[in-house]
Order: C-alpha cells, then sequence, then structure tokens
C-alpha cells in the first residue's frame, strides 16, 4: 500500500512525474458535480472492508475487525453475524470479503475471505459456511494460501465468481516476499481459481506443470483490492496496488504473467528502482496504471440506467487520493478519468453497484461509513 508519508528523492519525483505523463488516460475535473446526492445509509462502523447485496434487499458489511454487520430497512445492526470465524486482525490483516454461492437461495452458502494465523505465519484464507439471515453454521476451510508468512500486510483477499461457477481469489505476495510472485510453487501474488468446494478445476492453465500449484489462474501480482467480471465482454478486470507509482487495472487471463515486480512503473519507498524494466517478454502491460499511486481499492463495472452516461465504466476508491476515480471506457479501453465525491474528504475503502442502480460507498477508518449515490432530483 502507498505510504504517503514516506519522502522521494528530488529523482525519484522527477521520474515519477514522467512515468505519469506518459502511462494514464487523462484525468478531469468532476464533471457530475451537482447532478448527484450523497445519502448516509449507516455510520460507525469499524474499518469496513467490503459490501454484500441480499436478495431481500438487506445489506451485509464486513469489518476488517472480524465483523459482519447487516443494515436492514435502513437501520444498522449492533451486533455483529453469529458464527464468523476467528481472522488474524492486525495492521492489513482481518476478515475482507464475503460473497454469496450463485446458488444462494437454495444451498445458503456464502464465502468468507480473511487472515489467518499468528505473527509469525499467517496467510489468505477462504471459508464457505451456510448464513440464515443471522448467523453462520458449517463453516468449512475450503482455501489455505501456502506457505504461510510472517508479515501482516499484503494478503490480497478480493474475490469473484466467474459465470461457470468457480471461484477467484486474489492472493498478495505478503510485501518481503515479492519475488515470488513470479514462481509457480507458491500463492504469493497470485489468482487462484477453485471450485466452490475448494478443489481445483480441471482446467486450471497450469494442471499438470511439475512443481507448479495447480490452483494457479494468474501471477505477478502484488496486492490486488479489486477484482470484477464484464458480463458483456467476458473481461475480468483486476487492479492491484503498486508501490510507490505503479498501481495497475490490467485485464486477467488465465495463464499469463503479470510482470511483478520484474516489471514495473513504480519506485520502492526508499525511492530506489524496483526494477530497470517497465516491459519484458512474457509480461503482460497494465491496461492502465497510476503513477503516482491512487491506492485503489473496491471495485465496480457500472451497468445501469440510474447514470447513463457511466455505462460501461469502471469505479475504484482513491484510498491515498481521497476520492472516487471514474475510468472511461470505451470499445474496452480507458479514453479518460474523473474524479468524483473529493467533498467528502475519506478514504473510499469499497465501491459497489448496487441492484437498485445506485452506486454504494464505503468510507475507510475506525468510524466508517455507507453511502449510497443517487441522482439529484
Amino acid at each position: 500500500m502507498t505510504n504517503p508519508a514516506r519522502a522521494m528523492t528530488t529523482i525519484a519525483v522527477t521520474l515519477l512525474a514522467a512515468l505519469w505523463a506518459a502511462g494514464s488516460a487523462p484525468v478531469h475535473a468532476q464533471e457530475a458535480a451537482g447532478s448527484y446526492e450523497i445519502v448516509p445509509i449507516a455510520e460507525g462502523l469499524d474499518h469496513p472492508w467490503s459490501l454484500t447485496f441480499m436478495p431481500d434487499g438487506s445489506i451485509l458489511v464486513v469489518e476488517l475487525s472480524g465483523n459482519v454487520r447487516i443494515i436492514r430497512g435502513g437501520v444498522l445492526s449492533p451486533d455483529s453475524v453469529a458464527g464468523i470465524p476467528d481472522v488474524y486482525f492486525e495492521s492489513q490483516g482481518g476478515l475482507f470479503d464475503l460473497l454469496l454461492d450463485p446458488e444462494f437461495s437454495t444451498n445458503g452458502f456464502v464465502y468468507l475471505s480473511y487472515a489467518h494465523g499468528t505473527p509469525g505465519e499467517n496467510r489468505t484464507r477462504v471459508a464457505r459456511a451456510r448464513f440464515d439471515g443471522a448467523s453462520l453454521s458449517d463453516v468449512e476451510v475450503i482455501f489455505d494460501a501456502e506457505p504461510a508468512k510472517n508479515t501482516p500486510v499484503h494478503y490480497g483477499g478480493r474475490m469473484l465468481f466467474l459465470p461457470d461457477g468457480t471461484l477467484l481469489v486474489t492472493v498478495g505476495d505478503g510485501f518481503d516476499y515479492r519475488e515470488d510472485a513470479q514462481r509457480l510453487d507458491v500463492d504469493f501474488g497470485k489468482v487462484v481459481r477453485i471450485n466452490r468446494d475448494g478443489s481445483v478445476p480441471e482446467d486450471n492453465p497450469f494442471i499438470g506443470r511439475e512443481g507448479a500449484k495447480p490452483e494457479i489462474w494468474t501471477l505477478g501480482h502484488r496486492n490486488a483490492q479489486g477484482i470484477v467480471y464484464d458480463n458483456l465482454s467476458g473481461r475480468v478486470y483486476l487492479h492491484e496496488h503498486g508501490p510507490q507509482g505503479g498501481d495497475e487495472i490490467n485485464i486477467i487471463e488465465p495463464g499469463k504473467n503479470y510482470g511483478w515486480p520484474v516489471i514495473t512503473y513504480g519506485l520502492d519507498y526508499s525511492g530506489a528502482r524496483i526494477s530497470p524494466y517497465t516491459e519484458y517478454e512474457g509480461m503482460e502491460q497494465p491496461l492502465l496504471h497510476w503513477t503516482p499511486s491512487i491506492a485503489p481499492a473496491g471495485f465496480t463495472l457500472y451497468r445501469g440506467s440510474v447514470f447513463p452516461e457511466w455505462d460501461g465504466d469502471l469505479f475504484a476508491g482513491a484510498l491515498a487520493a481521497k476520492h472516487l476515480r471514474r475510468v472511461d471506457m470505451e470499445n474496452g479501453q480507458p479514453v479518460g478519468q474523473e474524479e468524483l465525491f473529493g467533498e467528502l474528504g475519506q478514504r473510499i475503502r469499497e465501491v459497489r453497484t448496487g441492484p437498485d442502480g445506485y452506486l454504494y460507498l464505503v468510507t475507510d477508518g475506525e468510524n466508517g461509513s455507507v453511502l449510497r449515490v443517487a441522482p439529484k432530483e
């Protein structure tokens, strides 16, 4: 994650400025100001991290500290959902994401990603459980990233169901293990693909390769904090944090290598170059990169009629920059960017498109909020 408090050298600043000019779609001033209203839905949340919309209209809010809160009828329950597994809550570690099974209405399954373990041995974990609207039961661990690590950072932990019912899970590089993002015998710096019971799909790209973990779908990632699927194009978009610069949006495809740390547009926090390469044979270029970093978090691809001018665009929270970043997409390519909701002055941790077509934002911190963005009438 970007560390804004660490100063860069003059050389680093010059290099970052050059990379910014070369690597990003143009950013425009907030064009939508005055055309929307932001309505608080819930307040007083403890480091809220993600949102899940339920079929009955309620909203589940995941708190990093290990709680899942319910917003029902516009009221935030004071208590957490019961039965949440123990999480390792330290620094960036905690409870990350909660997804409903594609057949939730008939089987009641939900999936949770979280940090598990101890300071000396911890990892990204995924568990499946049954949810009855108030508590979890039959909790079963279906994935453990291997090996364990001794750092409380860079877990990834974002999840996405593909149309075939398989589950993608982002696994961070653990910060101190960045070179392992290029190794196929460990899960650091990968996107893995598993079945809903935790087994490995037979068509994963590295099945049968000696020394390769069969769950790996893509490699060469740093710390992916957003992943979305576009039903119209069939593309999977993923964004990930760079160090100082080099945040990326990638279109990810099975078996491909996205380069970290061999290629990057970012610098180390000391100002030193991590790699002399921004491109290398056999490694994918990002669709877009942010240099300097915006620290992207949360991700949605908007499809809807409430904001027709945003249909097909990508949205990511900008933790460091304290706004929502809209990426204007045309024919699968970014053609511009827009900074939205900077008047909040908040780190935006999550953004989702609601079933009602509105945008929902989650602000970060010890007193986080859930906000709904609607057109101004």
